[in-house]
């Protein structure tokens, strides 16, 4: 991935996370979003694998805005984590991860990924080229449904 990528329309950089104290915003604005906003418990939030992933971030203004993990097993990407501070939302930048994503997972020889999304967010998928697999399930509390890209 080109470092510093940014969306000049919005003003804001998808790039990877880069060392301790911004993955110590990542998992705090993840915090924010799926423990405070969505009632997940925080021991179902962390996982035990932030450490092993890679994290993408969407910076606005030098602040930590949007982040999502992605794991990496053989040529699959597991996508997961995806949150955006709730004043940032409504200005792509979903759509600008998913984008990055797809771009990280070639260069590092994926060609599948796969997610469980929050069914609300199942349209923001969908248009990104995710395909719906099996019925909805409730995970941490809240619909969701696995979806799978082929790169």
């Amino acid at each position: 991935m080109q470092h510093g990528r940014s969306d000049s329309d919005s003003g804001f950089e998808i790039r990877q996370l880069e060392g301790e104290r911004e993955l110590a915003a990542a998992l705090a604005l993840r915090y924010e979003v799926f423990c405070v906003e969505q009632g997940v418990p925080a021991r179902e939030e962390r996982d035990g694998r932030d450490h092993t992933g890679l994290h993408l971030v969407a910076v606005l203004d030098g602040e930590i805005v949007a982040t999502c993990r992605l794991v990496f097993v053989g040529q699959t990407v597991q996508f997961s984590r995806l949150a955006v501070r709730a004043s940032a939302r409504r200005r792509g930048i979903a759509a600008a991860l998913l984008r990055a994503t797809d771009s990280e997972a070639r260069a590092h020889g994926a060609r599948h990924i796969l997610l469980h999304a929050q069914t609300y967010a199942r349209a923001l998928y969908e248009q990104a080229g995710y395909e719906p697999r099996g019925r909805e399930f409730v995970e941490a509390g809240i619909e969701h449904i696995a979806m799978e890209k082929l790169l």
